[in-house]
């Protein structure tokens, strides 16, 4: 019988494996060439608005894009080192995201803190929304 790991588990172990950034921190490493993820669904951007620069990778199609083998990257995905620093609404499922992107070698991957809410409420660079 294998041990069942809840999911707030399954996150702690996946953050201890991230180097998490702050808001801000992910705006500087963005000026410097890491790439910003943005993993929300359609509808939580047409209602918040984005991040200039950022790219949209919905969740379910995240690895085979970052992945530069898999053969479906996207051009930024040049090597394993890229920095792709990923943020989801509120930073928890881009957390698990982010140690799946690590789990296939993307060793500099990691995720924003807070999620695109910290972005929004650090005043920082935003798209308006559609509405």
């Amino acid at each position: 019988m294998t041990e069942h790991l809840g999911i707030a588990a399954q996150l702690a172990a996946a953050r201890a494996t991230l180097d998490r950034v702050t808001a801000l921190r992910a705006h500087q490493e963005a000026a410097g060439g890491a790439v910003l993820v943005d993993t929300r669904t359609t509808p939580q951007r047409d209602r918040d608005g984005t991040v200039p620069g950022a790219l949209v990778i919905e969740r379910n199609h995240l690895e085979w894009r970052c992945d530069p083998g898999s053969g479906a990257s996207v051009p930024e995905a040049t090597d394993t080192g890229v920095r792709w620093i990923l943020f989801c609404d509120e930073g928890y499922a881009s957390s698990l995201a982010a140690a799946s992107l690590r789990s296939l070698g993307l060793h500099r991957a990691t995720d924003l803190i807070g999620g695109f809410q910290s972005w929004r409420a650090a005043g920082l660079p935003l798209t308006p929304p559609k509405r």
